[in-house]
């Protein structure tokens, strides 16, 4: 960026050194996740936004994950990245998918072709900027986008309303998707307190309602030059990015799985009582209990199991963005139908686990002060995203037929 002022575009930096290695991010895990997981569950109850809980995460160094080190990143691999993500979900599911957006732009830029986009967009983020997305609307056909970009003399304007932008009240960037005036998909990248933007805390889903995905909107905003990021425009190829998007929502349902376990045994160790006609003094003697807590155990780990194995593909699929690689276009395949096996078994698992928690008490467990429902509700959120249903059949159409994953992002 120039270092010119711009009006309301304020430089942000939490003013960490950050991780640089492995071990480096792993400690600053080891340190923030039990501070994100106190009070989760309290939080969602009394519908407090976590901002504190992502600004710990964002000092810790914890959104550079996959910044290369030839850019000064710690350069951590997508395996490790998403056991992470997975301990963040159990800690806290809508801290983990309120930063889906960061963590996906990182990736982005990591895999971009054009090294301009890098150097100009990781200085910020390793000074601790967290990125936003605003490229979802609604109020229209689908795939019809109002939201428009406009030339002014050696500026652009942007206005128009979005909805889904996940992670925004968190960001202090934001990257938005718009029309230009020759109606092309461009991106770009502005600061969130710039004049003209405005973010509303408006999500209202029955789950996930932490996760700052409501409203944002650009009202004669300013875009300037060096805030474009490479082309929108569809190249007629498989995105390199839509499994590591797709995979994240899975691995943040494991991440609610391993919570609701956690939440059954000690609900029967410390509160549930056995049913009269059981036979036994505690419940925890019950084989029913027994048996409801042991599968929900095992659902939980098939469906982590199968996220790891999806990420060794995603991880694989990744390619030197400088060089020509006729081998990408089969491993993003290959990624593609992994990780969309890996989310329909995710999702499947989790939703069984979190209704089946309620087989480890008796009434009581549907009292709301014990707030055991958010595990359904926020799992059945993230359900409703990308369909299971299409992922299953994608994945038969492959092997059936032969039939090639969708390129639409969502595979």
């Amino acid at each position: 960026m120039s270092g010119e002022s711009r009006p309301g575009d304020h430089r942000h930096s939490r003013g960490h050194s950050g991780p640089r290695t492995l071990a480096d991010l792993q400690a600053a895990a080891a340190a923030v996740l039990p501070r994100i997981a106190e009070g989760a569950a309290q939080r969602e109850a009394d519908r407090t936004m976590p901002y504190a809980q992502v600004a710990e995460f964002a000092a810790a160094g914890l959104g550079t994950w996959r910044v290369p080190a030839s850019h000064g990143g710690p350069d951590g691999g997508l395996v490790e990245l998403f056991r992470f993500l997975i301990d963040l979900a159990e800690a806290d599911p809508n801290v983990a998918q309120g930063l889906r957006s960061h963590l996906a732009f990182v990736e982005n830029l990591r895999r971009s072709p054009d090294p301009t986009a890098r150097t100009r967009w990781f200085p910020p983020i390793l000074g601790g900027a967290l990125v936003g997305a605003a490229s979802g609307e609604i109020g229209a056909p689908q795939g019809v986008m109002r939201t428009r970009l406009r030339r002014d003399g050696d500026r652009w304007r942007v206005t128009g309303d979005k909805f889904y932008t996940t992670g925004t009240l968190f960001a202090e960037l934001i990257s938005v998707t718009a029309l230009d005036e020759a109606d092309e998909f461009v991106s770009f990248v502005v600061p969130a307190d710039r004049a003209g933007v405005e973010r509303l805390d408006d999500w209202d889903g029955i789950g996930q309602r932490l996760t700052a995905s409501g409203s944002t909107l650009f009202r004669d905003v300013e875009v300037f030059a060096d805030e474009f990021l490479p082309s929108h425009k569809s190249t007629g190829k498989r995105p390199k990015v839509s499994p590591f998007f797709q995979l994240y929502l899975a691995a943040v349902q494991v991440g609610i799985a391993r919570n609701a376990v956690a939440d059954a045994v000690e609900y029967a160790r410390r509160k549930a009582r056995p049913i009269k006609h059981a036979g036994v003094a505690s419940s925890l003697e019950d084989p029913y209990v027994r048996e409801s807590v042991g599968d929900m155990a095992a659902r939980a780990y098939g469906a982590e199991a199968a996220v790891l194995r999806a990420a060794e593909a995603v991880a694989a699929a990744e390619a030197d963005p400088a060089a020509a690689d006729p081998g990408e276009e089969d491993r993003l395949r290959a990624a593609s139908l992994e990780v969309s096996q890996a989310h329909y078994v995710a999702t499947e698992a989790t939703l069984a686990v979190a209704e089946r928690l309620f087989d480890v008490g008796g009434a009581s467990t549907a009292q709301r002060s014990h707030n055991l429902d958010r595990h359904w509700r926020n799992a059945r959120t993230i359900a409703n995203h990308n369909p299971r249903a299409h992922k299953a059949a994608v994945v038969g159409g492959w092997l059936l037929a032969g039939e090639e994953p969708p390129i639409t992002g969502f595979f």
